[in-house]
């Protein structure tokens, strides 16, 4: 039994991705900064930490390491968190993977196609020349870069997960958002720009990737996760009218639009297929229907 260790594991993606690799056999062990003294698999450290990076990693040696810690909402009021967290951070958790007397056989790190920012691409793949538009974009991009100084000592892959979701994850996203409004039977919902394309992929169907880009481990691969599918708020909307059976009210609310706001994303998966075979996301109803029915 291989030890994967999961950072951010108590975080929404995290919960999923350990599901998924303790269903394939891995012995899964996390790291974060929720108290959780129940959880003997658990180790509470912040990324800020390198001395406690250190003295976990030489305790627990894992086989593979999913780095998922990170500040992932873009409309996060201090900018330089961003940086702290999902660049910083990262540095002092590869200088200690590398400090590691045991190598990780993968060690996948988890940026964002929020990278390609606004580009008049139509399928995004991975050589679109990134244009970050936000600070939470600059943050991951710069993290790519600096990742690529331990490409010579750590086998790492960096993946580019386009939007996603599913039960469980925070009302300040936009579909949690949306859900939690049609199963109260609100009315009225006050969005921002509605006529925003993304591709949205279901969080089940991401660990599952995931997991399979951990056991192939394309080295030095960045890596497009994504449906391939891109629908537009008002879209998404009128599905959730169509399962739940109710109409409601959408009013714009110019302090909900934001600064920069990137206006199509849609990816291109050739690459992740390429690597783990055939793979897809369940239609974005599918998902949906989840989680109006929880």
């Amino acid at each position: 039994m291989k030890r994967a260790l999961i950072t951010g594991i108590k975080g929404f993606t995290g919960r999923y991705v350990a599901a998924e690799l303790e269903q394939h056999g891995w012995e899964v062990w996390g790291l974060g900064t929720h108290d959780d003294e129940g959880d003997a698999r658990y180790r509470r450290v912040d990324l800020a930490d390198g001395e406690g990076l250190r003295t976990v990693l030489a305790e627990l040696r894992p086989d593979a390491v999913v780095h998922l810690a990170a500040i992932t909402f873009v409309g996060h009021d201090n900018a330089d968190a961003f940086y702290q967290v999902n660049l910083i951070g990262t540095r002092k958790l590869l200088a200690a993977l590398a400090a590691c007397d045991k190598t990780p056989e993968c060690v996948l790190l988890a940026s964002s196609a929020n990278v390609y920012g606004n580009t008049t691409a139509g399928m995004l793949d991975e050589s679109t020349p990134a244009r970050p538009a936000n600070d939470y974009a600059v943050s991951k991009l710069a993290m790519e870069y600096m990742a690529r100084l331990w490409a010579d000592s750590l086998p790492i892959v960096i993946t580019r997960p386009f939007n996603y979701t599913g039960v469980g994850q925070a009302e300040s996203f936009l579909l949690p958002k949306i859900v939690d409004h049609f199963r109260r039977g609100a009315e009225v919902i006050e969005l921002g720009n509605v006529d925003v394309w993304r591709d949205f992929s279901d969080v089940r169907a991401v660990a599952q990737a995931y997991r399979r880009l951990l056991e192939a481990c394309p080295a030095g691969s960045t890596v497009n996760v994504c449906s391939g599918k891109s629908y537009s708020l008002r879209e998404v909307i009128a599905t959730a009218e169509r399962i739940s059976g109710r109409s409601i009210e959408v009013l714009s609310n110019p302090a909900f639009v934001r600064a920069n706001e990137v206006k199509t994303l849609c990816g291109d998966a050739s690459k992740l297929r390429a690597i783990i075979g055939d793979w897809a996301s369940p239609p974005l109803e599918v998902t949906l229907r989840w989680m109006l029915e929880q």
